[in-house]
């Protein structure tokens, strides 16, 4: 997972967002993208080789809010079976990379990389928690290792390249994550969290306090911000960066800029375009940069053209 001289590893961008262009309806769905896996998995597989094909070096799984309890709550499968569609995540990812590969006709593009996809605990709740991490107040360091262990036991099964621990909104997940990451110790993983200004996560902790977990981890290849509007990384990255370990990366993959509410969905009015301040990322030390919700593969092919 070396950078290739100092180019950065373009991540894609809102997987969701792009089914959705494609006219599935998620909004509503407490499964949201994680059900596509099971309705129609090839929209996955068309929407990963869109952004290959736009320059992503590394796709992320469609397994945000993909969790074996859910599958079992929403879809009736059994626990084998939830297990096998979560994982099956990871492979449509590693043979839609193949596929590319196979038929990429320039020789400087790296092999893709799989982030698998692990969404907070409050993604499952699908009440909007995942962007205050309320339910922190209620449920113990250990009680969050339990609920996320059998994700990130079918993600490292299946074969992903590392795990995208994600959108993570309280200092106490991260902790929780830090140390279940332990029990699986031939994994990667990078840790992002979802912050609420320039210098706070989301529960209103300070982002260099989030950054001082990470680094209390070997296997974390970075540590950075995304699904947060794209003004707040620069400030962000600055608050943190006498704390960050020396060899540890910057991960940035912001939203579009736009505001979300639970209950109408995305506001379409505030987008911010995001190549050019993804300069001034670079020059801070980001080494891993994409984008999130509402962020589409015309944007990663941007994003690449001027930081590669």
């Amino acid at each position: 997972m070396d950078s290739i001289g100092s180019n950065p590893f373009i991540l894609d961008g809102g997987l969701a967002t792009e089914l959705e262009e494609r006219g599935f309806q998620l909004q509503a769905d407490p499964l949201w993208s994680a059900k596509i896996l099971y309705t129609d998995p090839k929209a996955i597989k068309d929407v990963h080789y869109r952004f290959l094909q736009c320059g992503s070096d590394v796709i992320t799984t469609a397994t945000y809010q993909a969790t074996i309890e859910g599958f079992i709550k929403y879809l009736g499968l059994k626990p084998e079976d939830a297990e096998e569609l979560l994982m099956s995540g990871v492979q449509i990812a590693k043979e839609t990379a193949t596929d590319f590969m196979s038929s990429c006709a320039t020789s400087d593009r790296r092999v893709p990389l799989v982030a698998g996809s692990l969404g907070p605990y409050g993604a499952f709740l699908h009440d909007g928690s995942e962007y205050t991490g309320a339910y922190e107040k209620w449920m113990s360091v250990e009680e969050l290792k339990d609920w996320h262990r059998p994700q990130v036991r079918c993600l490292v099964a299946a074969g992903a390249d590392l795990i995208a621990m994600e959108t993570v909104p309280s200092l106490k997940e991260a902790e929780a994550l830090v140390e279940l990451l332990r029990e699986f110790p031939d994994a990667k993983a990078w840790l992002s969290f979802a912050c609420k200004d320039t210098q706070s996560i989301s529960d209103g902790n300070k982002f260099s306090q989030a950054v001082q977990v990470a680094n209390k981890s070997t296997q974390l290849l970075a540590v950075g911000v995304n699904c947060s509007p794209p003004d707040l990384v620069k400030p962000l990255l600055e608050s943190a960066k006498s704390h960050k370990a020396p060899n540890m990366s910057w991960v940035v993959y912001p939203n579009s800029g736009e505001d979300w509410e639970p209950s109408k969905g995305w506001k379409t009015d505030k987008r911010m375009p995001f190549s050019d301040l993804s300069l001034e990322w670079k020059e801070q030390g980001a080494l891993w940069i994409g984008g999130c919700c509402r962020v589409g593969p015309a944007d990663i092919m941007e994003l690449r053209s001027v930081l590669i």
